[in-house]
């Protein structure tokens, strides 16, 4: 099999892809091996550095999920296409999954500030709906004293 070198077209993995793929472990190391493109052994020495941990069976046996698929190819293409080593791939994985967890943070916090400001406008309509129509604020004059007398 040819692999493509530096600034080959192979795709890149994005973070939310890998982080919503399917966990679910169905693969052989045989069939994932095949699938992310590298040799069996390759994926026992990453399993080993903790790059790309499977589930296990029972029996130890080594199952890999679809998500783990992507990130093997995402260590390839980090490796091959950009010259990262093996701590340097797991450093910028480390990172990505890092960046993805703030990104979801971020998505939180913001669905609870639009919920609380939409509660806020709620309230202060309430409010001006609660005020009397038949007295109007009348500004208070600067310094100036009005005089009413009966004529």
């Amino acid at each position: 099999m040819t692999r493509p070198g530096p600034g080959s077209d192979r795709p890149r993995v994005g973070l939310a892809e890998i982080a919503s793929a399917d966990t679910t472990p169905v693969y052989v190391i045989s069939v994932a091996a095949e699938l992310a493109g590298m040799h069996p052994q390759t994926l026992r020495s990453y399993d080993r550095m903790g790059l790309v941990t499977p589930g296990r069976t029972s029996g130890r046996g080594r199952r890999y999920s679809p998500r783990d698929v992507l990130l093997l190819r995402e260590v390839q293409r980090l490796s091959q296409d950009e010259g990262l080593n093996l701590e340097g791939i797991r450093r910028v994985l480390e990172l990505q999954a890092h960046v993805y967890a703030l990104q979801h943070r971020v998505g939180e916090l913001q669905a609870e500030v639009d919920r609380l400001r939409a509660e806020a406008a709620a309230q202060v309509a309430a409010a001006h709906a609660s005020h009397r129509r038949d007295l109007v604020p009348v500004p208070p004059a600067s310094q100036t004293v009005v005089v009413w007398s009966r004529r």
